[in-house]
Formats: C-alpha cells, sequence, structure tokens
C-alpha cells in the first residue's frame, strides 16, 4: 500500500448499523456460468423479487460493468482476472453498506472465482452455479455471441476457445437446461431469502 494513503475503515459507520437500518443481512450472491445460460434473467428476476418483499439490492451485470467501470478491459487472462477483481470490490462496497448484492459475471475459472471470495469474504459469498451445456446455450444463443465465435469472429470465447472450469463445490447449482425459469427462481428465493432475514441475525 501506498505510504501516502491512510485507510478509515476501522472509524466509518459499521456494516451492522446500515443492515439494521435496512431490516436485512447484506450478503453477495455471484451467479456464474457460460454466455446464455441464463445468469442475467434470473439475476433479474431476483432482484425484483426481492425488492417486492422490501429488500434493498444492486446488481452488478458484467456487461454492465464492462460499459462502465471496466470499460478499459479486454479479454486477455490480465483483463478477465482485473474484470472480476473490480467487480468483487465494487461489491464488497454494496455488502458494507448492507445491500443484497446480485453478481452475474462468467467468472471462468477458479482462481478468478476464489479471487473474488477472498475480496469479499467467504462468510458473505454464495456462489450460484447456472448450469447449462455449451451446446444449449450455442442454440440460445440470446446475444449472437456463439455463431460469430464458431465462425471465428470472435476470439478467446469462453467455452470454445478459452476455457470455463465448472464450479466443483458451488453453494447451489440451478440447471436451466432442465427446469423452466420459474422453478429457477424459486430455488434461488428459497436459498437466498433466509440468509438476507433480519432476525437470522446473531
Amino acid at each position: 500500500m501506498a505510504e501516502n494513503i491512510h485507510p478509515i475503515f476501522d472509524s466509518t459507520l459499521t456494516r451492522a448499523s446500515k443492515e439494521e437500518l435496512l431490516r436485512q443481512r447484506a450478503i453477495v450472491v455471484w451467479m456464474v456460468g457460460l454466455s446464455g445460460s441464463g445468469k442475467s434473467t434470473l439475476a433479474k428476476g431476483l432482484e425484483l423479487a426481492l425488492h417486492q418483499r422490501g429488500h434493498l439490492t444492486q446488481l452488478l451485470d458484467g456487461d454492465n460493468l464492462r460499459s462502465g467501470i471496466n470499460n478499459n478491459l479486454g479479454f486477455s487472462d490480465a483483463d478477465r482476472l482485473e474484470n472480476i477483481r473490480r467487480s468483487a470490490e465494487t461489491a464488497k462496497l454494496f455488502l458494507n453498506a448492507g445491500l443484497v448484492t446480485i453478481c452475474s459475471l462468467i467468472s471462468p475459472t477458479a482462481e478468478i472465482r476464489n479471487m473474488a471470495k477472498n475480496i469479499i469474504g467467504e462468510a458473505d459469498f454464495y456462489e450460484v452455479y447456472i448450469n447449462a451445456p455449451f451446446e444449449v446455450c450455442a442454440q440460445r444463443d440470446v446475444k449472437g455471441l456463439y455463431k460469430k465465435a464458431l465462425n471465428g469472429e470472435i476470439k478467446n470465447f469462453t467455452g470454445l476457445d478459452a476455457p470455463f472450469e465448472e464450479p466443483q463445490n458451488p453453494d447451489l447449482e440451478i440447471r436451466t437446461d432442465q427446469e423452466d425459469y420459474a422453478v429457477s427462481l424459486q430455488k434461488l428465493l428459497d436459498a437466498i431469502v433466509p440468509r438476507i432475514t433480519f432476525a437470522a441475525l446473531g
């Protein structure tokens, strides 16, 4: 750390005070999976459902972040790592503000996901694997990216010529190729709501 930087983390208003004000427990829901697996759709659905239940949330979507705070990053290994580092640090700020923070990012490797978990803190990091095989995502091709990648127009495409390492022990796995949206969303809610209920605070 630079010698002229003096963080004041230990003297600012505490996260617990903000959680008490909001009557909720903060958490980071880190949703990972291939492009087209359903991450963004489920993240938006989760945020809306929690909002309707009276929870204050913040959704951090990979494409939104890359159009703003991460707009100077490409898709090299180093840039992918930095993309997740910045995203995790941003999520941590919202976490410390007492918000339920929903992150929708491909997060292709175990190294990247472990870095995010270490930044946010294991106790507050809830990993959800939105699992749909490459072939299913390619058939959906909601953004037209798979067609371009398979035609060689996009290089370093995750799952094709850039690796995607499946999470081995996610907190929750949702198979969007095997169940419909309503079932998937309900599974998310059943997992998250008890963890953010203020009465559960010890």
